[in-house]
């Protein structure tokens, strides 16, 4: 059933036509003119202290931080974590900033341009931005970067540079509104640390609804 229908069918059940444009605007308006929520202290930093905050708490979040000088060091940065846990092929998102990479560069690794599959056992992505005061990555999807590759393969390397780091939450969402102008993609994901659940008997268990491992490449940027 699509969008169209579902949204139909509450209409009918609420015995509302479709709204007019009066209304429409004003949902418009008040979507546009939304307030900011209380900020935490914690991410009311100087840019250099989120980055740190970051760090802490996304290592906290049992995920691994690399800090890189350059972008050009995440094809051998993926390679050696990679066979060190006996992988040889990544799949990737396809953004200008992955393409330009030299993967020719790295021996014994297979590489693709794709979406995820399942089987695939990493992928790599790029992010829109971390968020400091949780060590949260937000990601969206598009049609460079498929929502797939966050979630399918066990292993998920994600590049983020340094001046994507924001303190709150509201600071990352007012960047996303800001760059597609209102035009939200059509998903958002938000990621603390590698997929974990506690739901059977207590237990903590790793890579339950997604990656086990999260590895992040901080670059300086």
């Amino acid at each position: 059933m699509s969008k169209a229908e579902i949204l139909g069918n509450i209409r009918h059940g609420l015995k509302r036509g479709e709204a007019s444009q009066e209304q429409k605007q004003a949902v418009i308006n008040r979507i546009n003119a939304h307030t900011r929520n209380l900020v935490p202290q914690r991410a009311q930093l100087p840019h250099e202290e989120q980055v740190a905050l970051f760090i802490a708490m996304a290592t906290e979040a049992a995920a691994e931080v690399y800090q890189l000088e350059s972008i050009n060091e995440v094809p051998q940065i993926c390679a050696n974590w990679l066979k060190e846990h006996n992988i040889s092929s990544l799949v990737t998102a396809s953004d200008a900033s992955i393409l330009a990479l030299d993967w020719n560069s790295v021996s014994d690794l297979s590489c693709e341009q794709r979406v995820a599959q399942v089987g695939d056992a990493a992928s790599l992505t790029s992010s829109f931005a971390g968020i400091a005061e949780t060590g949260t990555l937000m990601l969206h999807s598009g049609k460079d970067s498929p929502t797939t590759l966050n979630f399918l393969p066990d292993n998920h390397f994600v590049i983020l540079k340094r001046s994507d780091i924001v303190g709150p939450y509201e600071d990352a969402w007012q960047r996303l509104r800001d760059k597609t102008q209102g035009d939200l993609p059509r998903t958002v994901n938000m990621i603390t640390g590698p997929s974990r659940s506690a739901d059977i008997e207590q237990k903590l268990q790793m890579g339950a609804h997604g990656p086990k491992d999260l590895i992040i490449l901080l670059i300086n940027d």
